[in-house]
């Protein structure tokens, strides 16, 4: 049985409002932040090439550029958890083949894209994907699970299906309802197909602008 979310307009502005503020969010770590510590690795690695080796000072600034590196490590994920950089540098293939290999499931991934999509649509079908590929490994029960991505008539069309057992509903917390909602801002629309023993089926379409 097949069921389409309806739509909270106001939680539809709040996830477009979440997703401005989270770009911002990471492009102020970008820029600000890690560039600063950056510049401060640089500076420190200029300095340990003028201390005596085998002294205190050399063994205190090695510590110091260990937790420097540690602090950018921690940043830069951070930074990605905001907003995956791989997504943002090579585009969804990419991104969604991370999310797959991630994946604690065999996910078998299909992504047929002619050019790619705005910005704001890629971020929308990689949270679908993510979304629901963390439900599968939490409440699903699967074996294995199927992500399709292709252009159909105007719009991106997303789907995630699994084997598990069913009985995938909006009222349990899943997300899923923050997810129609996400789409929503970009004036499409998700449907699930979860009956009980029959596995799940997530489909989103978003149209695709210009095309």
């Amino acid at each position: 049985m097949a069921a389409t979310l309806t739509i909270d307009p106001s939680a539809a502005r709040i996830a477009a409002a979440c997703d401005n503020a989270r770009r911002r969010l990471e492009r102020d770590l970008h820029d600000g932040a890690q560039q600063r510590l950056v510049a401060l690795s640089l500076r420190l690695r200029l300095l340990a090439t003028r201390v005596a080796p085998g002294s205190e000072a050399e063994s205190l600034l090695g510590s110091a550029q260990d937790e420097l590196a540690e602090a950018l490590t921690e940043l830069r994920d951070l930074a990605h958890g905001l907003h995956p950089a791989t997504l943002t540098d090579h585009g969804l293939p990419a991104a969604l083949g991370a999310l797959a290999r991630r994946a604690t499931l065999p996910v078998e991934l299909d992504v047929d894209l002619d050019e790619r999509p705005d910005e704001a649509i890629e971020v929308a079908a990689y949270y679908v994907v993510s979304e629901c590929l963390t439900n599968i490994a939490k409440y699903a029960h699967a074996g294995r699970a199927t992500v399709t991505v292709a252009e159909q008539a105007g719009e991106l069309l997303v789907e995630v299906s699994d084997d598990g057992i069913g009985g995938a509903s909006p009222a349990k917390g899943s997300g899923l309802q923050g997810l129609a909602d996400r789409v929503a801002v970009l004036g499409g629309g998700l449907v699930v197909e979860s009956g009980l023993g029959e596995g799940t089926v997530v489909e989103a379409r978003i149209p695709l602008l210009n095309r």
